[in-house]
């Protein structure tokens, strides 16, 4: 699942070197994702694995590994 999360990611923000996207990225400082930037990610992600993903959440990822531990843990 990591991977697929990845790939939406990287899709997102245009990211060339996906390998370069590890479970410890952070989306704002490591990627460099505004907040518009986050929301779309989250809406693709929502759509990608049918899971809702409310904004308090969101608020409380620090990395990828965050983001794709939510996901499992509430599909």
């Amino acid at each position: 699942m990591f991977e697929k999360v990845r790939e939406i990611i990287a899709d997102q923000l245009g990211v060339d070197d996906v390998d370069s996207i590890t479970r410890e990225t952070s989306l704002i400082k490591d990627l460099e994702a505004d907040s518009l930037d986050a929301v779309e990610i989250m809406m693709a992600l929502e759509d990608e694995f049918e899971v809702e993903i409310p904004d308090e959440e969101a608020e409380n990822f620090k990395n990828i590994g965050d983001i794709c531990d939510y996901i499992e843990n509430n599909k």
